[in-house]
């Protein structure tokens, strides 16, 4: 495996590193979209954290939503907000047309519920909405940014540019909104957290039934199962059998891989940097080693949300990860022959990977919004193919 490949003084300089016992105990804001539980439990979430600490780290997430590491040079990831469900006996009903999801093609936790909709064949239930590629310190916003004469990009109270033509950037057809903020603040004046994505709209009480992307995901696979096709409703990506090893995995890959790559990217310290890539690449080598003897999903042998989980990540590595964030001790397409094929296998046989992947989105978001990590905001070329052919 790659992480065994690394010379004996690399390896001892990175492995002397003191991993903060409170790193993953976290309320820091996160800067892009809501943290991913791994297991889904019963809802009873209140909708808004009552904790004084976590409103005013909040609070001030707000004033420039691209401020994300801590003073340790760690980045945290906020807990989401909104946390009802869509179900046959709540307030939230399955019903045709009720519901939008607001997204953005660059944000991996928004991507898995694009790729649920598509695998459940929920268009006519749920519509959607796509957000700017860039985000500024006002966060996602339905169109391009303010340029300014040197082609800069200067912080503003609100202003918006110009459409630019972006894929499927359309602004919101629900309220006209410059801002997804301004859809936060229409449900809760008051509201002290990020503006993140995915949300889930409710247009019939024009309110957010949730903006946790692991909890839409499995709405779609089983609330709207007795409205659909037989075709549709029986595909299960969490299927009872499998949910133990579903729930296990997803546990460790959401923590060193989904929001390992961030913490790696996002650090600010090189303490910070080292105790997450390491970590990250130990996971990459144990999903290599899962994925031997031609093994076409990470659970079972058959497609899950595990897979849609770790693909949202795998599918951004080399465009992005690689080199943007220093995940740089391998990359997936030249050390990674397994996790390469089964990411292939994913975005060229199936529809609902390939059709919801947008790699112009995927790079100029993480280039050109990240201005402390790329300061130039140059889109890199490579790599070519974003992804390669089977």
């Amino acid at each position: 495996m790659l992480l065994r490949a690394l010379s004996a003084t690399t390896r001892s300089s990175v492995h002397t590193v003191t991993r903060p016992q409170s790193r993953l105990v976290s309320i820091q804001a996160a800067a892009r979209c809501p943290t991913p539980r791994s297991v889904i439990t019963p809802i009873t979430l209140a909708r808004h954290s009552t904790s004084d600490r976590t409103a005013n780290m909040s609070s001030q997430a707000q004033k420039d939503i691209t401020s994300w590491a801590s003073k340790d040079g760690q980045f945290r990831r906020q807990t989401s907000s909104f946390r009802d469900s869509i179900s046959k006996d709540g307030q939230f009903t399955p019903d045709e047309g009720r519901y939008h999801l607001y997204v953005s093609l660059a944000c991996p936790w928004a991507h898995r519920t694009l790729i649920a909709r598509s695998l459940k064949g929920l268009d006519k239930y749920v519509s959607v909405t796509v957000v700017h590629s860039f985000m500024g310190a006002l966060g996602w916003s339905f169109y391009p940014p303010v340029r300014d004469e040197d082609g800069g990009f200067p912080q503003t109270k609100g202003q918006v540019g110009e459409p630019d033509g972006l894929a499927q950037v359309d602004g919101d057809p629900l309220f006209g909104a410059k801002f997804l903020r301004e859809l936060y603040f229409k449900v809760d004046p008051d509201y002290s957290g990020r503006f993140t994505v995915p949300v889930l709209w409710d247009k019939k009480t024009n309110s957010i039934v949730n903006n946790e992307s692991s909890e839409i995901l499995r709405m779609f696979n089983t609330e709207f199962n007795h409205l659909l096709p037989k075709e549709q409703a029986d595909i299960d990506l969490y299927p009872e059998h499998l949910r133990k090893e579903i729930d296990e995995q997803n546990e460790w890959v959401y923590d060193t891989v989904n929001n390992g790559v961030y913490k790696s990217g996002f650090a600010t310290k090189p303490e910070a940097y080292e105790s997450n890539v390491v970590p990250l690449f130990k996971s990459l080598d144990r999903l290599e080693k899962i994925l031997d003897g031609g093994k076409q999903f990470v659970v079972g042998d058959q497609l899950t949300e595990a897979d849609v989980r770790l693909y949202t990540t795998i599918v951004r590595f080399d465009p992005v990860y690689h080199g943007h964030f220093k995940c740089n001790l391998g990359s997936i397409r030249h050390d990674y022959p397994n996790l390469n094929r089964w990411c292939k296998n994913l975005y060229w046989n199936y529809d609902a990977f390939k059709s919801t992947t947008d790699f112009d989105h995927i790079k100029q978001h993480y280039y050109m919004s990240h201005g402390q990590i790329n300061p130039t905001r140059i889109v890199p070329k490579g790599p070519l193919p974003p992804i390669e052919p089977l």
